[in-house]
């Protein structure tokens, strides 16, 4: 193995050759991570602000994540769901103890998670009412996934247009617009789908009144109201789930991204009476509850779910939006920083509109990593342990690449 390993020089013009053409990634290759840096091949350092797009909550290679998958590997990597297993279990009441579930389904990904949320709730509704009460209603400019259905339900047309029919009964509001909302919402509606805090649009932070008024909605007209948690979830906004901080309990909710700390697994977490509708036979994963994944996001969860972290996160949301909104002060490129906990976005001035991808590509240069969402709005999702050193450290590099971007 190590031969063929060999025998084949591994550079970013290779993944040209040889991959599909949907990613565009940076130039430099990555090969080796520790808590919030990165090395790529040259061994130059990067201060990883991305976290692999809300994912390494704990940074790379941890400790603890790195001892679960070694010891689940010299024990069980994969059965099946013919079969349960011990993993999957503990994980399971771990979850359903910090939340207001009961039940918990496991996939691969967070649209996996969603396609199950999803395809409960048109489940509960054909079974609970009639079949004329199909209707899904989410946001424009949300992100649930790129199945076909996520993507449909996702509110951004770019991502779902192009590929043909597109499953039905799915209508989108303006997220924060409670009026649209009610002037869309009957009893032919299934479910409310929705971001307590949008992360592809924008890093958009809802109402208070928006989301308490959207439950009440919901409850109204009989429909259930699901949160997609995936990139809000597992401590990025300083509680274990969003909803915590919102005095809003979802009826479904999705999980994933920094549930595994880095390795794939998503989760749908809802109450006994909702989950009854899913029987054997409905729905499946093959590799959803395997023991290795579950292994992992048991102890990242053993991690994360404690005061220390959490509150460790709202500390650091201060210190990025504090140096920040100096350096947006100081060249005058952003209009607005905001978000929550370590999930973090710096909507760009007028004058530098249009322009989130040259920042990125800028701070790459510089050695820091950083994430877009959309083409105004620079994210930053860095690991909930990143230490302060390597905030400062990281802000000092992306100025550098600010400056250099205004010019």
């Amino acid at each position: 193995m190590a031969d063929n390993q060999q025998a084949v020089s591994v550079t970013r013009d290779l993944f040209n050759e040889v991959m599909v053409p949907n990613y565009n990634p940076a130039q430099m290759i990555p090969v080796k991570g520790e808590g919030s840096k990165v090395w790529d091949q040259d061994d130059k350092e990067y201060i990883d602000f991305a976290g692999g797009i809300a994912v390494n909550c704990l940074g790379h290679c941890h400790p603890a994540m790195v001892s679960a998958l070694q010891e689940q590997s010299q024990k069980l990597w994969h059965l099946s769901n013919v079969f349960t297993n011990e993993p999957a279990i503990r994980l399971a009441k771990k979850l359903t103890d910090a939340t207001f579930a009961d039940r918990v389904y496991f996939a691969n990904s967070g649209a996996e998670a969603n396609e199950a949320a999803l395809k409960l709730a048109r489940r509960w509704a054909l079974e609970e009412h009639n079949q004329d009460k199909q209707q899904i209603i989410a946001f424009s400019k949300g992100f649930h996934g790129r199945t076909f259905f996520t993507v449909t339900v996702g509110g951004q047309p770019a991502y779902s247009e192009g590929f043909g029919p597109k499953p039905g009964a799915v209508e989108h509001v303006p997220y924060n617009d409670i009026d649209a909302l009610k002037a869309l919402i009957s009893d032919k509606t299934c479910a409310v789908m929705m971001e307590p805090l949008q992360g592809e649009g924008g890093v958009v932070t809802p109402d208070a009144e928006f989301v308490k008024a959207v439950r009440e909605l919901c409850d109204e007209n009989n429909a259930l109201l699901i949160f997609d948690e995936v990139q809000t979830g597992f401590g990025r906004t300083g509680s274990l789930y969003a909803y915590q901080q919102l005095g809003v309990t979802p009826d479904i909710l999705t999980s994933a991204k920094s549930l595994g700390g880095g390795f794939p697994i998503g989760a749908m977490l809802t109450t006994e009476a909702i989950a009854a509708h899913l029987k054997p036979g409905t729905h499946g994963s093959t590799y959803g509850g395997n023991p290795l994944g579950c292994a992992v996001s048991e102890a990242v969860l053993d991690v994360v779910n404690t005061d220390e972290v959490l509150n460790g996160v709202k500390q650091r949301e201060q210190w990025l939006k504090d140096q920040l909104s100096a350096i947006g002060e100081k060249y005058g490129v952003f209009k607005e920083v905001r978000g929550k906990g370590c999930l973090i976005g710096a909507e760009l001035s007028e004058k530098f509109e249009g322009r989130a991808r040259d920042f990125l590509l800028a701070g790459q240069e510089h050695g820091v990593m950083v994430l877009i969402a959309g083409a105004n709005v620079i994210r930053f999702t860095p690991s909930l342990i990143i230490p302060e050193a390597d905030i400062k450290e990281g802000l000092q590099r992306f100025e550098k690449a600010v400056a250099q971007v205004a010019g």
